[in-house]
């Protein structure tokens, strides 16, 4: 069976502070991938054979557009980073990956998600008659973790 787009659910830690509070990417987009950016070594051998090797990803996402509403918890955590041209650590945030179509047996509205540490980048802001638009990039830099994902919280609990 097929499974929908919709289920495949991104949260980004929107909080300004040290206290997570993840909100839904997906708003206004009509499409969101997570590109994996495999480092793929080629190893020549004296046969004349190459041989692959995947030795990491940097997996990134793009999200544009974002129009900017006061309403999005989203919007301050970006407004921030463009005001204050914030850099290294200050840009760092959590995102989690939720399956949706795996609830969790023993509790209910829970469902296996991942999460990971990432960097938020702005890509560019402004837009066109149609509203404020950031575009910014997902950076997700490891520290990856299994475990469930309680919708009605919105609170991530490690396996």
């Amino acid at each position: 069976m097929k499974i929908a787009r919709k289920f495949m659910a991104h949260f980004i830690d929107a909080s300004l502070t040290s206290t997570a509070a993840y909100t839904r990417l997906g708003k206004d987009l009509e499409e969101l991938s997570v590109e994996m950016n495999a480092n793929v070594e080629s190893n020549p051998n004296i046969l004349g054979d190459t041989s692959k090797r995947i030795d990491s990803y940097e997996p990134q996402a793009s999200v544009e557009p974002f129009y900017a509403d006061e309403d999005d918890p989203m919007f301050p955590k970006l407004q921030d980073i463009i005001d204050k041209r914030l850099v290294l650590d200050d840009l760092k945030t959590t995102t989690v990956e939720v399956h949706l179509w795996e609830e969790d047996e023993t509790t209910a509205g829970s469902y296996v998600a991942y999460k990971e540490d990432a960097l938020i980048e702005i890509g560019s802001y402004g837009g066109d008659s149609t509203g404020y638009q950031i575009s910014f990039n997902v950076h997700n830099i490891g520290n990856r973790v299994k475990g469930l994902f309680a919708l009605s919280t919105k609170t991530f609990t490690p396996d």
